[in-house]
C-alpha cells in the first residue's frame, strides 16, 4: 500500500513545474559531481541533499494543496504558510548549490 502511495506522490509532483525543474537540474548536477571526479562523502552528500529537496518539494506541494482546498479565498493564514513551505525548498535549493561550489573550489585548488 505503501508504495502505491508513494507511486501516486511521485505521479502528482511531476505535475509541478519546479519539481521537473529541480529534477533537471539534479541530473545537472550528477553530470558535475561525475565530471569533477568528487569524493565519495560528497557524492553521498549531494544525493541525500537532492533527496531531502524532493522530500521538501513533495511537503510544499501537501501544503499547498490543503490551503487551496481548505481555504480557497485568499488569507494570511494560508500564504503564511504557503510562504513558509516555499522558504523550506529555497533552503534545501541552497544547501545544494552550497555544496556545489564546494565541490568546484575544491576542484579547482586540487
Amino acid at each position: 500500500a505503501a508504495a502505491g502511495y508513494s507511486t501516486g506522490g511521485l505521479t502528482r509532483l511531476m505535475k509541478e513545474a519546479a519539481f521537473r525543474q529541480e529534477l533537471l537540474a539534479g541530473a545537472g548536477l550528477a553530470a558535475a559531481y561525475a565530471i569533477m571526479d568528487v569524493t565519495a562523502a560528497i557524492r553521498l552528500a549531494a544525493a541525500v541533499l537532492f533527496l531531502l529537496l524532493v522530500a521538501m518539494e513533495a511537503v510544499n506541494t501537501a501544503i499547498e494543496e490543503i490551503i487551496d482546498r481548505i481555504s480557497p479565498e485568499v488569507s494570511d493564514t494560508g500564504k503564511h504558510a504557503k510562504d513558509l513551505g516555499s522558504l523550506a525548498v529555497f533552503c534545501l535549493i541552497s544547501a545544494n548549490s552550497i555544496l556545489l561550489l564546494h565541490a568546484l573550489a575544491i576542484e579547482l585548488t586540487t
